[in-house]
């Protein structure tokens, strides 16, 4: 089972004009702190967006997102905290396959689609026309986050243990040789 996710903005697809449509998404502190824990960083300061919604097509979508987040995460060296700022545009291309008001086609007539590559993705698929657009954007903020965070002019160094390396095989070979 998956963690639900800490942030929900569900739009309805269906009531879309022609002229497309801007949504302003804005958590507060609750939301924050959810996301935090959600995505296993010390905090997140802010964490807003807007999303472009046109309609390509009567069952195509197009979205378009800005994402702005302040964020704080551990420094993988030093457990201090490190600030950073995202600002990270990405869109997304939706295709409602679920049943419409309107009749369906029969089966037999609809098209064969067949898929030559795995390159071009194409669309989302989507069942539903409520759509969340809180998970693209919780899941282009995780990717956005810095895997290795550090703070600044701290380098990781491995430990000594204090031993010497142990001699390698081959200069014990060179020993043999040396010595005959």
């Amino acid at each position: 089972m998956t963690d639900p996710l800490p942030l929900s903005q569900i739009y309805n697809l269906a009531r879309l004009g022609n002229a497309g449509d801007k949504v302003t998404i804005a958590t507060d502190e609750a939301q924050r702190a959810a996301i935090a824990r959600w995505a296993d960083v010390l905090s997140v300061e802010n964490f807003s967006a807007t999303a472009d919604i046109r309609k390509t097509a009567p069952t195509s979508f197009e979205l378009a997102f800005t994402l702005r987040a302040d964020v704080t995460q551990a420094c993988v060296v030093t457990l201090e905290p490190v600030p950073a700022h995202l600002e990270h545009r990405f869109s997304r291309a939706l295709l409602f396959t679920g049943q419409a008001r309107r009749k369906a086609p029969p089966p037999e007539s609809a098209p064969e689609v067949v898929l030559d590559s795995l390159e071009d993705e194409g669309p989302e698929e989507i069942e539903s026309l409520h759509y969340d657009l809180a998970g693209p954007l919780l899941e282009e903020f995780v990717l956005a986050l810095e895997p290795y965070p550090r703070c600044p002019g701290v380098a990781f160094e491995a430990p000594g243990d204090g031993l010497d390396p142990p001699e390698s095989p081959f200069a014990v070979l060179k020993g043999l040789k040396s010595g005959l």
